[in-house]
């Protein structure tokens, strides 16, 4: 089926500038699929859409960046949103942000629930993932001796938040040692069962392994945790917006994710899912006059803090709409597929991370024999211009390459003549 290029991106255009008009104004995937595109997202043609994309974004033309796994650029019409909404409050701050744009939280809210799948009196806007799970974390009322369940795998910042319980309450931790990668879901989750018993209280998972870009099966998990009673607690950062699933498939009681990694939001935006039975048991980190009450909104006192980040993420849920969650991750995990088969026969090289659609999307990890991450890392930029990052981190090492939508085949092809080069040489 076929589109006129030109049409396209003028209606495109439209609709992503109506989206910013107000907050919470939304345009939902499956109307934009039926009306501006005609056809599903597995058909949409390449050559156009994806063109166009590039262009949404004001990447530098200089660097390949390929670590959006870290933090991701934002689409032009967020910034634009940002910007817009930034000098509206610099013309009377108090007065814009707590009496005009506080009152738009409420429309994102809904917005943001309708599209994780749950009500939106269980989704509570925050600053990123760290502070998501550090309100469950800290807000749990673990007593010495309970056990929490987690993995070495996991990020720094949620491990370091445990280990102060650990030394504080006197919890005790006990660790999952994944060996990554695997293509074997009973075992992933065996690794996380057999570590349970009648002193678990707590299951912290992380739903794609960011080092590697590992999925782990947090359904299966979650169900032997809660046949025990015990509950379980998501670090989704890499997999909202980018895998095409609901909060509430995962059978979690908590779950937490930034949303300026693939949703492109403004930097330091999050968002925290609570199963609404279990909000009057969470002490938030920052209360206010009730903290044991029934209301998500007890998990966003934070104070002051940039209401512009906070309207233009509804932007960036239009623009992710736009483009569809399917149609997103099936993208980045054929560019993820496009490099990794490339370069997986080159003598030397080696590919970390699954070919296996359910076991990986878009992070790929790969090492060179003879050469450190860090080597790899400096060379790919300083020769190439490739903007990596080196990874070694638990049985865990080589060079992490994140593309997003904006990436181009061209650029991923010199990654590729990059790889080569290096790998041809002798260390």
């Amino acid at each position: 089926m076929s589109i006129n290029r030109r049409l396209f991106v003028k209606q495109l255009a439209a609709t992503m500038s109506a989206a910013t008009l107000l907050p919470g104004t939304s345009f939902g995937e499956e109307w934009f699929n039926e009306a501006i595109l005609g056809f599903p997202p597995e058909n949409t043609p390449d050559d156009d859409f994806w063109a166009w994309m590039q262009q949404a974004y004001t990447t530098s033309p200089n660097i390949i960046n390929l670590n959006n796994g870290g933090v991701s650029p934002q689409p032009k019409v967020v910034q634009d949103t940002f910007e817009r909404y930034n000098r509206l409050c610099n013309e009377a701050p108090s007065y814009y942000m707590w009496r005009i744009l506080d009152q738009g939280r409420e429309a994102l809210r809904a917005d943001l629930a309708a599209f994780a799948g749950c009500g939106p009196e269980e989704i509570s806007i925050n600053r990123n993932t760290t502070e998501a799970m550090n309100n469950i974390i800290y807000g749990l009322n673990l007593q010495p001796g309970d056990e929490v369940v987690l993995a070495r795998q996991d990020y720094p910042n949620v491990i370091n938040t445990f280990r102060v319980l650990e030394k504080r309450d006197g919890i005790v931790l006990k660790w999952v040692n994944l060996e990554l990668p695997s293509e074997d879901e009973e075992e992933l989750a065996n690794a996380y069962i057999r570590e349970f018993t009648g002193k678990t209280k707590l299951v912290n998972v992380t739903h794609i392994i960011n080092w590697i870009g590992q999925i782990i099966p947090v359904k299966k998990i979650a169900q032997a945790a809660h046949q025990r009673g015990i509950e379980v607690l998501v670090d989704g950062a890499h997999t909202f917006a980018l895998l095409d699933f609901r909060i509430p498939d995962l059978e979690c009681d908590y779950f937490a994710t930034s949303l300026h990694k693939w949703m492109c939001a403004p930097f330091g935006s999050g968002l925290l899912y609570v199963n609404k039975e279990k909000i009057p048991k969470i002490w938030p980190i920052c209360p206010d006059d009730n903290p044991l009450s029934d209301q998500i909104v007890k998990f966003e006192r934070l104070g002051t803090r940039s209401f512009a980040t906070e309207m233009a993420i509804g932007s960036a849920l239009d623009f992710h709409l736009a483009i569809g969650t399917r149609r997103k991750e099936e993208r980045l995990r054929f560019l993820k597929d496009y490099w990794t088969t490339r370069v997986k026969d080159i003598p030397g090289v080696r590919i970390h991370t699954s070919f296996k659609s359910e076991f990986a999307c878009v992070i790929g990890l790969f090492s060179i024999e003879g050469y450190k991450p860090e080597d790899i890392d400096a060379f790919l930029f300083y020769k190439h211009k490739i903007h990596t990052t080196g990874i070694i981190w638990e049985n865990i090492a080589g060079v992490r390459v994140t593309p997003h939508v904006y990436t181009t085949l061209r650029d991923l092809d010199k990654l590729v003549v990059a790889i080569e080069e290096l790998a041809l040489k002798k260390p």
